[in-house]
């Protein structure tokens, strides 16, 4: 049946111009359709209602007609807009109680207003959003109902206000002095560049690094070149280098082990940074080489485009009530993260890094859920049919979104002094760490896995986060990194809660 089709018919009826379907109940060969009017009606509407569905009614079902005096309340809207919130726009209702929606009812519907702390720039796509709740709220209720966002002061007490530290504080890159340099397509650099350090757009730049992975391979126009792999010990790079007809027979004399220098440009491409080699020669890091630490950048002072707002869980209460807090939760803070991201490539040298679209994360104190972080990420590619499809993120939801060295810095405050915890946590860690390191920002917390802690405790057929939140009776919104964060949690305190301690390592 076309329910558009068939509510135009309905409501062609003077009483029933704003009737909403509310459901159709079967019952052997009975289907009842109940439906809700906030105007006035009478026996005429109910038996032209009557026509109007038998005519749509699939045959071989008898159709009968319910009508339904809805008048709606702004307590009603208002529940209403929290719940579609937070079932098609997680990161949005993360951050929106009940008091900071305001619900103005009128003759024939009404108007929605949502007040969104730090400015209405926040919220990406907001057409989209405000249009999605309309035509939810005209499903579910009579009428016709306008939204829009204000934007309003929200207190941010555990905001400090200090200004954020200089731009010299960025760490200096590292190099080291090239040994053993025998030159074979030319160029005598003195010093490296540390692959780690290998982050920014740069000419002329010089690394060294161990041959792990070489092969020969041809254009389509029969040109030879070579992709291989180099490390020094503090990351790998992948590179193509393409050979002159003086230096062809040289390079293809090379072989895994050999310790190369290679020269070129860092350069972007596609939205990624890709190394272009210029030159190559042999050449080595000194012998008994130890890379140099790299201190982190400080902490920020202050919160830039991401603020973290109270969290509760209403089912969290109950979840020790018959068991004291386990000691090792007390006096002890751990953020629980999750991320969705571009793809599964989170090693730089196996391609392109994929990117990070959105970080969702609570903070876990003295055994309870206190704070909520929540942040889309700007991305310069296209996305992907399937991260649309397995993560419901569209590239319209991503216009305007905070670029990620701006919200990883707001995470690394918002998770410093912490232990992290995560379902698969190296998956989403070496994405943190990846990007956190290019904005001078290490991440180096010890790190809780809640597959491990599952397996360790629990019997399941597999342990998928949705597998292991089911045995909880935990329900969420998957593959969305706030509620995939927010369900980790839940799991992490009740293993805990389990076992009256941690996990083992």
């Amino acid at each position: 049946m076309k329910s558009k089709a068939y509510l135009e018919e309905i409501r062609t009826a003077e009483g029933l111009k704003r009737a909403v379907l509310k459901k159709i109940e079967v019952n052997g060969s009975q289907a009842v359709f109940f439906l809700a009017t906030d105007t006035k009606y009478n026996d005429e509407d109910v038996a032209h209602a009557k026509a109007v569905t038998a005519q749509f009614t699939p045959q071989g079902l008898i159709s009968d007609v319910k009508i339904l005096k809805a008048v709606p309340s702004a307590e009603g809207i208002r529940r209403a807009v929290l719940e579609i919130l937070k079932n098609s726009f997680p990161a949005v209702a993360a951050f929106i109680s009940q008091d900071d929606v305001e619900v103005v009812i009128e003759n024939g519907g009404g108007n929605f207003v949502i007040g969104i702390g730090g400015g209405t720039e926040r919220v990406t796509a907001t057409d989209t959003l405000l249009d999605k709740l309309s035509a939810e709220l005209m499903r579910e209720f009579p009428g016709v109902w306008y939204g829009k966002f204000r934007s309003v002061e929200k207190p941010q007490a555990q905001i400090e206000t200090d200004d954020l530290p200089p731009e010299e504080l960025l760490i200096a890159p590292r190099y080291f002095k090239i040994d053993e340099f025998v030159a074979i397509d030319g160029g005598a650099p003195k010093l490296a560049l540390y692959l780690a350090d290998l982050n920014k757009e740069a000419q002329d730049v010089t690394v060294c690094g161990v041959i792990s992975f070489l092969e020969e391979k041809t254009t389509k126009s029969g040109k030879p070149y070579f992709s291989m792999n180099i490390g020094d010990g503090t990351s790998t790079l992948r590179f193509a280098y393409f050979t002159k007809k003086a230096t062809l027979e040289k390079v293809r004399g090379l072989k895994s082990g050999d310790s190369v220098c290679v020269t070129g440009d860092n350069e972007l491409y596609n939205g990624m940074l890709s190394f272009r080699a210029k030159q190559i020669n042999f050449g080595r890091a000194p012998l008994n080489f130890v890379p140099e630490a790299r201190p982190s950048r400080p902490v920020p002072p202050k919160y830039k485009t991401v603020f973290p707002a109270p969290a509760s869980d209403f089912v969290q209460s109950g979840l020790f009530e018959n068991t004291a807090l386990p000691e090792a939760l007390l006096h002890r803070e751990f953020v629980v993260f999750d991320l969705e991201t571009t793809g599964l490539n989170n090693v730089p040298s196996a391609g392109g890094m994929d990117r990070i679209i959105e970080i969702g994360a609570v903070k876990i104190k003295d055994g309870q859920i206190s704070e909520k972080f929540s942040s889309f990420v700007a991305c310069p590619v296209k996305l992907s049919a399937e991260i649309v499809k397995l993560t419901g993120i569209t590239d319209e939801m991503l216009v305007g979104a905070p670029d990620v060295k701006d919200v990883i810095a707001d995470f690394f405050k918002f998770a410093a002094g912490t232990t992290l915890v995560g379902h698969n946590v190296q998956f989403d860690y070496k994405f943190i760490r990846y990007y956190g390191e290019k904005e001078g920002y290490l991440f180096e917390q010890k790190q809780y896995d809640t597959v491990s802690f599952a397996q360790e405790i629990l019997r399941l057929s597999n342990y998928k986060l949705n597998t292991v939140a089911e045995h909880f009776g935990f329900t969420f919104n998957h593959h969305r990194a706030y509620d995939d964060a927010f369900v980790t949690a839940k799991i992490f305190l009740a293993l805990a809660k389990l076992k009256q301690g941690l996990p083992r390592g």
